[in-house]
């Protein structure tokens, strides 16, 4: 019976014992602090951008690994001197401090261990014997799983440091205005102290009875040897600080960022803070000059264009000003584009065989169903070279571009290259696409030219990024090497602000750059790219008004070039090896040499280029023997003459062409005689074929009227017009007739003198029939 009741006993005994072990076991609570943090970004190599505080309206930054030499001593040597050797209480510390209570009838001591006060913050219960027993028991149990330096790091960081300060991290900043990897020794002191009774000394208040626990801390530290005698003199002689610091604020936008963090987290990013520092400096300068015009916004990024990290980020000017709209992150908020996409077009069509640089593009009037787009200068040329276009952002020239490339193909390379906002289907943007008609954000813009500079530099494009070590996200290489350098190539000759005779100064880097002007004056772009950098400027109002110094060239424009002074020069993009082949160019057309093309160069061209057309404005003539006119070629049997080639533009092209090209040789006139030669002298400039022309009718309610226009290359042609079978009166030097067509299909036929003919329909909407 005794040894049944033993062995129950025994059962029993362990029983509890085995529940006893699985309670210590599961007594410790994971995490053990369930406290907010705020949130930390940093730059490249630690230095603090800027915190926002964690959601209990605390200074709390995350947990740290280690805790600094110099405070770690501190610590130990004002809080708990055994810390090394118990494993969670201080049996001796206990008792000291049972007996000074007791003999001062009051606390006077504590006997707490460093990792007791550990539990005891993840606690927050109030001070019993009870909730010290409990302390004592979760202290060991915290030993066993956590190493010291665990347990240090989790006692600093969540110490409370005065106010709303918690952790040394944040008290290191809020006290001394720096990391606490660079803390002195006299500043560790006083991080030490401040937590054993952190509401009843303030910076501002107790500065004496903090100043004597700081320095009795200091002699602590010499008397063991921690600190030498002139450490100690010199640790001595530093003031306390006299209030709290407020925060550093680099990168506002960026560090308050939703796409960075969603908060409680510590960031690096691969800002470089020097650099970051003098944009910001540099911006602002810029910034109060531009208020003065009622420009208040500015924004800038720049990025390294070999892996796409970003270097420095400025979202806007005056993050913490009354102005309205300056807290707006203008690199991820949309806004018109202008032209800023431009080189875009002209790069996918140079990889299609679509285009070559100085390819003749025409720059004439344009109307397509009401879309009549205008050249910033509001002038016409008539025909200007590709590169030209791009370098000089004509807008007609790229209307032409696109419509011939197609708004879908387009629209999909835009979507490739990460352009984020096109949220409509191409044909609501249409042609208006290339000058400004869709809305792109800055960081989308800026990681579109970040393809095109790394498609130039062989490499596979990536993202741009904002975060250390993290692995770049590769995306679609949308550009071969060879069409990528034209590109920037072409971009390179960009007149700059205020530098007429750039390009004879040595010194002067080259530069791929463009701007970009939105519609009504509200948005000033400029993005600059070399072989190591690429730079994106804004300039306008976060709040949409426009303002008529709001040119991307004339603003946008001379801040980019400022910030390109702040950095290293760059090499230019070196020639991608393999990507061209030798072509015969025609020097006045640009296209391939033609038939009867006499004055040709030989270029380098991307291999699909051969695929463009031949030469299409050189011609043969034949001409009288003193070069005076031309003969029909009826008469050549008859009559003496030369045959020549000749370059020819069409009717429209050459009428603006010439005024401002006074070597183009306008064909000479038929020598009066037999036959004819048929070659058209008449060009319609609007309408075009099969256009639909919507007609407003007027403020009296009667019918709308539609100009129509032609050029003619024979000055004293007299010109007679139809529609449908109606004529309609003739024209001399300037060809224009006011005409309001009812509603249906129309014919539009013009007659001259010499008995040429043009005819265009049209469709026409609008008017009362």
């Amino acid at each position: 019976m005794k040894a049944n009741t033993k062995k129950y006993r025994g059962r029993v005994c362990g029983g509890i014992s085995i529940v006893l072990l699985i309670l210590f076991a599961l007594c410790l609570p994971k995490p053990l602090f369930n406290t907010p943090y705020s949130t930390v970004v940093t730059d490249r190599e630690g230095a603090l951008l800027g915190a926002r505080i964690a959601e209990d309206g605390q200074w709390r930054f995350p947990l740290q690994d280690e805790v600094p030499s110099k405070l770690k001593e501190a610590l130990i040597t004002f809080e708990d001197e055994y810390f090394y050797y118990h494993l969670g209480i201080n049996p001796v510390s206990i008792a000291k401090a049972f007996i000074q209570n007791l003999k001062a009838k009051r606390i006077v001591r504590g006997g707490s261990t460093l990792t007791m006060q550990t539990i005891r913050m993840s606690r927050n219960k109030s001070r019993t014997i009870g909730e010290k027993l409990i302390e004592a028991i979760l202290a060991f149990r915290l030993e066993c799983t956590y190493s010291k330096r665990e347990i240090l790091s989790l006692y600093a960081s969540h110490a409370p440091f005065g106010g709303n300060v918690v952790g040394y991290a944040a008290a290191s900043w809020r006290y001394f205005g720096h990391t606490s990897n660079t803390l002195s020794w006299a500043e560790a002191a006083t991080l030490a102290v401040l937590p054993n009774a952190p509401s009843a000394i303030h910076l501002a208040k107790e500065r004496t009875s903090l100043l004597n626990k700081r320095n009795r801390l200091l002699k602590k530290l010499l008397n063991k040897g921690s600190i030498d005698e002139e450490t100690y003199l010199l640790a001595l002689d530093e003031d306390l600080p006299n209030e709290p610091l407020p925060l550093p604020e680099y990168a506002p936008h960026l560090v308050s960022g939703s796409f960075i963090s969603q908060g409680g987290q510590s960031i690096q990013t691969t800002i470089d803070l020097p650099l970051q520092n003098r944009v910001e400096q540099q911006v602002d300068l810029w910034n109060k000059q531009f208020q003065q015009q009622g420009i208040r916004d500015i924004a800038a990024i720049v990025v390294n264009t070999k892996n796409g990290e970003v270097l420095a980020y400025h979202g806007n000017s005056g993050f913490y000003s009354n102005r309205t709209g300056s807290q707006v992150d203008i690199i991820q908020s949309p806004r018109s584009t202008g032209s800023i996409l431009k080189p875009f077009l002209y790069a996918s069509m140079l990889d299609e065989g679509e285009l070559l640089p100085n390819q003749l593009l025409p720059d004439i009037p344009l109307n397509i169903n009401g879309f009549t787009p205008q050249n910033f200068n509001l002038t016409y040329e008539g025909a200007v070279p590709a590169n030209q276009c791009l370098s000089r952002s004509l807008n007609i020239p790229f209307v032409y571009l696109l419509r011939a490339h197609g708004v879908p193909r387009f629209y999909s390379t835009l979507h490739k290259l990460g352009i984020s906002t096109l949220n409509k289907g191409a044909s609501h943007y249409g042609l208006s696409l290339i000058l400004g008609g869709a809305e792109a954000k800055m960081g989308d813009i800026i990681g579109a030219y970040l393809n095109l500079g790394q498609s130039a530099l062989g490499y596979t494009p990536t993202h741009i990024h904002y975060l250390l070590n993290e692995t770049p996200k590769k995306t679609e290489s949308l550009f071969s090497a060879g069409a990528a350098w034209q590109t920037l190539d072409a971009l390179k000759e960009v007149n700059r602000p205020g530098e007429i005779a750039w390009k004879q100064l040595p010194s002067m880097q080259p530069i791929a750059w463009k701007t970009g002007t939105s519609h009504g004056f509200r948005d000033g772009w400029a993005v600059g790219l070399t072989s190591k950098y690429l730079i994106g400027v804004w300039v306008g109002n976060a709040t949409g008004e426009g303002n008529a110094e709001l040119v991307g060239g004339r603003t946008a424009g001379p801040v980019l070039f400022d910030l390109f002074n702040l950095l290293p020069p760059s090499n230019w993009f070196p020639q991608p090896e393999r990507s061209f082949i030798d072509a015969s160019i025609c020097v006045q057309s640009g296209h391939l040499k033609g038939p009867y093309c006499t004055d040709f160069i030989t270029m380098p061209i991307l291999e699909q280029g051969v695929h463009t057309t031949a030469c299409p404005y050189h011609t043969l003539v034949n001409l009288s023997v003193d070069g005076q006119y031309r003969i029909y070629k009826s008469c050549l049997k008859e009559e003496s003459s030369i045959e020549k080639s000749w370059f020819v533009l069409p009717p429209v092209w050459e009428w603006y062409y010439k005024r401002i090209h006074p070597d183009y040789l306008v064909l000479p006139p038929f020598k009066e005689g037999c036959g004819e030669d048929y070659l058209q002298p008449m060009q319609f400039i609007y309408p075009q074929m099969n256009a639909h022309i919507i007609l407003t009718k007027q403020m009296d309610g009667s019918s709308g009227l539609a100009v129509f226009e032609l050029v003619h290359t024979d000055s004293s042609a007299i010109v007679y017009w139809h529609i449908d079978d109606y004529y309609l009166g003739e024209t001399t030097t300037i060809h224009k007739m006011s005409v309001s067509p009812s509603n249906g299909v129309h014919q539009l036929t013009v007659v001259d003198n010499q008995g040429n003919r043009l005819s265009v329909k049209f469709s026409s909407e609008g008017n009362l029939d």
